[in-house]
């Protein structure tokens, strides 16, 4: 079945950075729009980076200037480029992508990396 699995989180120290990769399995069908989401202890999950599709790029507002996602079609991945972090970073990050398979979308969730921006 197909999966996103996301990986590069960790801990890291204020104003560092980090790079976080979402992979895709389970099926050779490109996913058309790619995003990263995250969701910090009792917020909401909020959109960071979108890619609605391969040639369009939106970001939150708090993360413009530092943070890039970009996409590896060939390989089916993503990234998200994470500069400059602050504490208020701090969340679980959530790869999410949307197919168009045998007619159909889907849409599917990673099930999520922890960055924890602290000293």
């Amino acid at each position: 079945q197909v999966q996103l699995v996301e990986s590069g989180g960790g801990l890291v120290q204020p104003g560092g950075s980090l790079r976080l990769s979402c992979a895709a399995s389970g099926t050779s069908v490109s996913f058309y729009a790619m995003a990263w989401y995250r969701q910090a202890p009792g917020n909401e999950r909020e959109l960071v980076a979108n890619m609605p599709s391969s040639s369009r790029i939106y970001y939150v507002d708090s993360a413009k200037g530092r943070f890039t996602i970009s996409r590896d079609n060939a390989k089916n991945m993503v990234y998200l480029q994470m500069n400059s972090l602050k504490p208020e970073d701090t969340a679980v990050y959530y790869c999410y992508g949307r197919m168009l398979r045998a007619g159909k979308w889907e849409t599917y969730w990673g099930q999520g990396t922890q960055v924890t921006v602290s000293s």
